[in-house]
């Protein structure tokens, strides 16, 4: 069975709180449930993480590379856009990694179409909700 990281970072605990013509309704609950129970069909053990504090996500990335999972999604929210430590601690981690974000975020302000993070990972799915995380589990359980 594979295990499968999810690390949401900041205001991601908030969604259904939050610019909901952005967002939508749902809560990050109903994101972490619905994650769990597409996981669950995969035979894939989804765990999930989710901080506001740079710092901390930093922590629970370098946590990785002793090798716990076998690959990990990341959505850094607004960190994306600026942050160099999570890039290098993305770096660090060896194992498949997808960037995924819940909106478009090329169709949103001029300074969210860049990440910085990104070119830590494998790929990027941006703009498809719930789905966004779906498509980088269906993707990490690819064979190569």
């Amino acid at each position: 069975m594979k295990k499968i990281l999810v690390v949401n970072g900041p205001n991601i605990n908030i969604l259904g709180k939050r610019e909901l013509e952005i967002y939508g309704d749902l809560s990050y609950n109903n994101l972490v449930d619905e994650l769990k129970s597409y996981a669950k069909k995969k035979d894939v053990c989804l765990d999930e993480f989710q901080s506001n504090s740079e710092g901390a996500i930093i922590d629970k990335l370098q946590e990785l590379i002793d090798g716990e999972y076998d690959a990990l999604i990341i959505n850094p929210a607004a960190y994306s856009h600026y942050s160099y430590a999570i890039y290098d601690a993305l770096k660090a981690i060896k194992i498949k990694k997808v960037e995924v974000h819940l909106t478009n975020i090329f169709a949103r302000d001029e300074f969210r179409k860049t990440s910085v993070t990104a070119g830590a990972c494998d790929g990027v799915i941006s703009g498809f909700g719930f789905d966004s995380y779906k498509l980088a589990i269906d993707y990490l359980l690819r064979e190569e």
